[in-house]
């Protein structure tokens, strides 16, 4: 049984540790959900173990990250929603969601993310999020229009290639929604 720090109806977040490699395998190694994230569309096993590792530092060093996320009546593992340093200096976290392809359409994404929004101004005080998606990924940006994003502009995202989306939620507009 794992402890959650954050629940909603029906998710817990958790924090990622060291033996949760299968359920990073499970997400990552998913090219459903990979397409979207690295440009040939597949993680290796030890790009799976690095991004596990670049979560659990991401923790030891700013207490936040892309969580784990569980069905609290099963306990399965679903994805990971979260956020992690975008501009510091402004307080701006960029959010992130990654969902095992098994649930999607569930309204899973939709729930996971207002917890993990509300968290993020709400406990650890953020004045903006940022977010982006893979211009492929058109539920993805369904999802931040309903969440209350605003485009912004094309950002450069690395592990694709491509220029994503991107968008920001701040705090008045968070507070209005």
């Amino acid at each position: 049984m794992r402890d959650y720090f954050l629940r909603t109806k029906r998710l817990g977040f958790s924090i990622w540790n060291r033996v949760d490699v299968k359920y990073a395998n499970s997400l990552w190694g998913d090219q459903n959900v990979t397409k979207f994230i690295v440009a040939d569309g597949k993680m290796s096993i030890n790009q799976i173990q690095n991004r596990l590792d670049r979560e659990l530092e991401m923790y030891n060093q700013y207490y936040i990250q892309y969580w784990p996320v569980f069905l609290l009546k099963t306990n399965e593992h679903v994805g990971c929603c979260g956020v992690r340093p975008y501009n510091l200096k402004e307080n701006i976290l960029e959010f992130g969601i990654h969902l095992k392809s098994n649930y999607w359409g569930k309204g899973i994404a939709q729930e996971a993310s207002h917890a993990a929004i509300d968290y993020s101004f709400n406990t650890l005080g953020v004045n903006r999020l940022f977010a982006g998606h893979n211009p492929k990924n058109t539920n993805s940006e369904r999802l931040l229009n309903k969440l209350g994003f605003k485009y912004t502009h094309k950002e450069l995202y690395p592990p694709t290639g491509l220029k994503h989306p991107s968008y920001l939620l701040t705090k008045q507009d968070y507070e209005q929604r």
